[in-house]
């Protein structure tokens, strides 16, 4: 029997989380998704939720209220988030935000593709390794998860 893991997406693009939720329906993976759309309303959700948190946050950086880089910042100093794995999803690929936010406490670095095949490619990659392995961040060299 497969065990059904918690997924978080902080996305405000809508057909982003769309795409999200319709790759990761494809893969071989038992998971419930929830998603909220800003910065407040995860901080919110996360704070309800100290004693079930997710397994995985996949975390948008643009987003309005309150930014990805905000959000990572309050989990990461707040003690109840200490083994949440935070998986940065963003469009951008700036090596010294990708440094920064290495630096912040993310655990991996996820670059939105344009294609669907390589998308669920990744959210394959990045849920495997979050889930198998323990909830230390990895070397700064495995930081960055590819579709090449």
């Amino acid at each position: 029997m497969s065990t059904q893991h918690s997924l978080l997406l902080a996305d405000d693009d809508a057909d982003d989380c769309i795409f999200f939720k319709e790759a990761l329906q494809e893969l071989p993976i038992s998971a419930n998704l929830e998603t909220v759309n800003d910065g407040v309303k995860l901080m919110q959700l996360l704070a309800k939720k100290t004693n079930t948190l997710p397994d995985i946050l996949f975390l948008d950086l643009n987003m309005p209220r309150k930014n990805g880089f905000e959000c990572l910042s309050e989990i990461k100093v707040n003690k109840e988030f200490t083994n949440l794995p935070v998986i940065i999803f963003s469009t951008s690929f700036d090596r010294s935000v990708i440094d920064l936010l290495y630096e912040n406490g993310a655990h991996y670095y996820m670059r939105k593709p344009g294609e669907f095949s390589k998308l669920k490619q990744i959210i394959h990659t990045a849920i495997s390794l979050s889930l198998n392995t323990d909830k230390r961040q990895p070397a700064k060299e495995k930081f960055v998860l590819n579709t090449e």
